[in-house]
């Protein structure tokens, strides 16, 4: 995994404090774990079914039944839990998330989000992200700053199937942290090495600056 990848986990495990009850969907959000030191106070939920996820382990060390929603093998930490998929969704339906970090392929200057259906493309189906968008108490997206063809994830609109509708607090990509606020984006934090101009060019909607000099993780 790039530097810049581990950079953006490790500055999304920032979002977590301790206490919270935490989901970290399938793709980039379920490396976050590793990045989250195993005496921290932190209750990490997976859709599939367990609440207290450790951190993954490699196939030698492994339980090969035991797995996050995104097939990778985890451990367990004291106090943790299994249940069937329709306990785990109630956790999710009755509003216990505090944050939930999920994936995308683009999100709105007002919180839109799509992240399950590129036209053309097999998509297994929208699955539960759709609920966590909906129910949790705050939503985290990490993903990249721009897709592989180099077109900005972060749009005016989403052009894209949606997954849920305004939504989303917060982004952490490979180049900044941005909020969704009232106005629109809201530029917070810088990564190293970049600056205010390349992730406005690479934003497809109006870029609002703080002033003073952002924080850089």
């Amino acid at each position: 995994m790039s530097s810049a990848s581990e950079r953006l986990l490790a500055r999304a495990a920032r979002e977590i404090t301790p206490g919270m009850v935490v989901n970290l969907g399938i793709g980039l959000p379920t490396k976050v774990v590793n990045h989250v030191e195993p005496d921290f106070e932190v209750c990490l939920h997976t859709e599939n079914g367990m609440t207290g996820v450790g951190r993954t382990l490699p196939l030698e060390h492994a339980n090969r039944n035991l797995i996050d929603a995104g097939g990778a093998y985890v451990s367990e930490v004291p106090g943790s839990a299994f249940f069937d998929s329709a306990t785990s969704f109630a956790i999710v339906r009755s509003g216990r998330l505090d944050l939930t970090m999920l994936g995308a392929f683009e999100v709105a200057a007002n919180g839109d989000l799509a992240n399950w259906k590129i036209p053309g493309k097999f998509s297994p189906g929208v699955g539960g992200g759709v609920e966590l968008a909906q129910k949790a108490r705050r939503v985290v997206i990490l993903t990249s700053q721009v897709d592989r063809a180099g077109n900005p994830k972060l749009k005016q609109e989403c052009s894209l199937p949606l997954t849920a509708r305004a939504c989303v607090d917060r982004v952490v990509t490979d180049m900044a942290v941005i909020d969704v606020g009232p106005e629109g984006f809201e530029l917070v934090e810088l990564a190293d090495g970049i600056t205010q101009n390349e992730v406005a060019e690479a934003t497809g909607a109006p870029l609002i600056v703080r002033q003073g000099t952002l924080p850089r993780f």
